[in-house]
């Protein structure tokens, strides 16, 4: 009987009420739709579903602040539909998530792609701890700079020990050479 009934229907009937379905906001559009969450000081913090927002604001957890057009109805209830909500109390967020990850792109655009030792803008530059962390340094946006990119290494002799403590200490070095530890504040 069902298939009778489907192909006695006329096709542009069935296209005209699956349209008027999506276009006054059918049961996926509802769902799908997102609501703006704020905090008590009306700071936003989230987006979520309607139907989230929806058991917030039954709930009493939140208020609505501005409402969509169209209704929410359930067999006993009607509720507006929710498009920005604010939670009655307020909740922390903490904020370490929004802090910027220290990167080597992030260094040299912060020091204007210039060495903070000697202030050229060499084409090879590399990142630096200016109190190494062998000596108590730390990986922070105040202990990392911009630096000369380290030259080539000289060949190293193995004749005699001074000059391959010599060549030792130039090996690791950039073509400029870092301020005094002591001036930055350095642990001893």
């Amino acid at each position: 009987m069902g298939e009778v009934a489907a192909r006695d229907a006329r096709p542009d009937q069935a296209k005209v009420v699956s349209l008027s379905e999506r276009m006054h906001g059918g049961r996926n559009h509802a769902q799908n739709s997102r609501v703006l969450v704020l905090n008590a000081s009306y700071e936003p913090i989230n987006v979520c579903t309607v139907r989230r927002a929806a058991v917030l604001v039954l709930k009493r957890r939140a208020e609505v602040i501005e409402s969509a057009d169209g209704a929410l109805r359930s067999e006993r209830l009607e509720l507006e539909r929710p498009c920005v909500i604010r939670l009655v109390r307020y909740v922390r967020v903490p904020r370490d998530v929004h802090r910027r990850k220290i990167t080597r792109k992030a260094v040299l655009a912060r020091d204007g792609y210039r060495c903070q030792y000697c202030g050229s803008a060499a084409p090879v530059l590399t990142v630096d701890h200016v109190v190494p962390r062998s000596r108590g340094g730390s990986s922070g946006w105040d202990n990392i700079v911009a630096a000369c990119a380290p030259g080539p290494s000289p060949p190293v002799r193995t004749s005699s020990s001074a000059s391959r403590a010599r060549a030792s200490r130039r090996s690791g070095s950039s073509t400029c050479s870092p301020p005094d530890a002591a001036a930055w504040g350095a642990p001893r």
